[in-house]
């Protein structure tokens, strides 16, 4: 059997971390598998759907870097087809026409919960209706009696009587399909072999295996995943802060560091913290994923993106990193290799953002110093310090680390300065604060020019002190 998963997102909002380690689990079956992994649009709730929120759902799979075999399939081209299915129950006696009237449903509900009943249709036009009137909904015929067993790869065997399901509307008095049709006419006919989706949906499984036994279509395996819940318990939501997942790329992650933290969380591997992908693919397992639900630690996540930062190829980290800096109007082509920055300050940034932050200085200049900075270090007599620098290094033939460094030593002991009195003043005056990476890579990614030109401006400043 050719295994075949898919990744099913109304395009009602954003991808959220939730459906984005749905996707995965199901990119990694297919992968694992020899398989193929298909990508589909439940867009027919026509009213909450929305482009914007497709393009949000591709962007999001493009930058996660989960590519898929097929689609995108979008349920609203495919109307037709739902059509002619319905009309096949129909005529096999699997489906019926509902005229029970809004006001009618709602007080047999009221009825159901004053005795304490389970809310469910009383099946009153199941076996005809005499003298029917108004637009009629399209109700499936569940069997009465037997019961539905799923032998789920997450949750184990799960047992349903069938008299506790009712007959649930196949569309509308509009003509329009609903959730749980359509998603079982595209399963059938996409040939999906493995369902792997949100433990939400667990209710949904019994009812859409019927349907698929009524049409005759081979039963696909399911795989119910528990949702992740916010640091309070409760369901991940807006409120605990980062849920897009574009907006972890916004607030500087790796998409491999996600992905790591999203497999983690409810599957695990030993102890094993780290995976690559190739590790992912070869190891995930749907039978070892955790029945309980997993809670979202953003302490965990930051650590996970810090090792990727420092162990991922910097070119990589640079690719992703460039997307940072134009957002700060910065063109990266103006500065030094953005590969060599990633290695110059991959040990003391977290995140991307960080490191951009921190990295401004590399390519456009400074406005102002640092207050403290200028407190603590440009003190009297700095100038002259910053001069002897200013001079040292417009001599040297050639601006590398081991040649700067050199110069930075020989001043301290000509001065007969501790280090630390020449390398402050200096990383003062070329990044604008306290902080850089080492000040020999300092120099060597700032260039002659800026440097020179930087200490020419901090000595100026100095002197009107």
């Amino acid at each position: 059997m050719s295994i075949r998963t898919r990744f099913a997102p109304s395009p009602t909002g954003y991808l959220h971390v939730g459906g984005a380690r749905t996707a995965l689990f199901s990119w990694l079956y297919a992968r694992k598998h020899g398989g193929r992994f298909i990508l589909r649009i439940e867009d027919t709730d026509l009213e909450r759907s929305s482009q914007e929120s497709v393009n949000a759902i591709l962007e999001g799979m493009t930058w996660l870097g989960l590519e898929y075999d097929e689609g995108p399939f979008y349920q609203t081209q495919r109307f037709d087809r739902y059509k002619e299915v319905i009309q096949q129950l129909l005529d096999q006696g699997d489906a019926y026409y509902c005229y029970c009237s809004r006001e009618e449903l709602d007080a047999l509900r009221e009825q159901q919960m004053a005795n304490k009943e389970k809310p469910r249709y009383n099946g009153k036009c199941r076996h005809g209706v005499s003298n029917p009137s108004g637009e009629p909904v399209v109700r499936f015929k569940n069997p009465e009696s037997g019961e539905v067993v799923i032998d789920d790869l997450v949750k184990g065997r799960i047992v349903v009587a069938n008299k506790e399901l009712d007959d649930l509307i196949i569309a509308r008095s509009d003509g329009t399909p609903t959730y749980n049709l359509t998603v079982v006419v595209d399963d059938m006919d996409m040939g999906v072999t493995h369902v792997i989706r949100g433990d939400d949906h667990v209710n949904n499984t019994p009812r859409q295996i019927n349907i698929l036994q009524a049409l005759g279509a081979p039963l696909p395996i399911y795989a119910h995943v528990p949702m992740i819940l916010g640091p309070d318990g409760a369901r991940l939501s807006k409120r605990h802060g980062a849920v897009s997942v574009m907006q972890y790329r916004n607030d500087g992650y790796l998409p491999e560091a996600l992905l790591n933290y999203l497999v983690r969380l409810g599957w695990s591997h030993g102890d094993q913290e780290l995976f690559s992908i190739e590790q992912m693919i070869e190891l995930f397992e749907l039978e070892k994923v955790n029945v309980s639900a997993s809670t979202f630690n953003t302490d965990k996540l930051i650590w996970l993106n810090h090792q990727y930062i420092m162990n991922s190829d910097p070119a990589h980290v640079a690719r992703h990193l460039a997307w940072h800096m134009g957002e700060r109007g910065i063109d990266p082509a103006t500065g030094p290799a953005l590969s060599e920055v990633v290695k110059a300050q991959r040990e003391r940034c977290k995140t991307l953002v960080d490191m951009a932050n921190d990295s401004v200085y590399f390519y456009r200049d400074f406005a102002e110093y640092d207050d403290k900075a200028v407190k603590k270090n440009f003190k009297a007599g700095v100038d002259d310090v910053l001069q002897h620098l200013r001079d040292q290094f417009g001599a040297l033939a050639d601006w590398e680390a081991d040649a700067l460094h050199q110069v930075v030593l020989d001043s301290a002991e000509r001065l007969q300065l501790n280090l630390g009195k020449v390398a402050q003043p200096l990383r003062v005056a070329v990044c604008g604060g306290s902080v850089s990476p080492a000040i020999d890579v300092t120099l060597k990614l700032l260039g002659r020019e800026k440097t020179l030109n930087r200490l020419d401006r901090a000595i100026e400043f100095i002197k009107k002190l």
